[in-house]
């Protein structure tokens, strides 16, 4: 055994579960896509999401409130 535990990690996911993985709706999901915010991989007809695009867009959309 090599000791990397997360051998079995995804690098694209489908809509459906991009949404899941990050807890919201694919109408919302969608509606990142087409604003730009959230890039797509297009492998013919089938649309994926970069697991790498989806860290970077939380990471870029987090907002620390001054309160806190």
């Amino acid at each position: 055994m090599n000791g990397n535990q997360n051998t079995t990690e995804k690098f694209l996911l489908t809509p459906r579960e991009t949404a899941a993985a990050m807890g919201i709706c694919e109408r919302t999901l969608y509606g990142l896509t087409k604003a730009g915010e959230l890039p797509v991989v297009r492998i013919g007809r089938a649309v994926r999401y970069s697991m790498d695009d989806i860290r970077a867009w939380i990471k870029k959309s987090k907002k620390f409130s001054e309160s806190a």
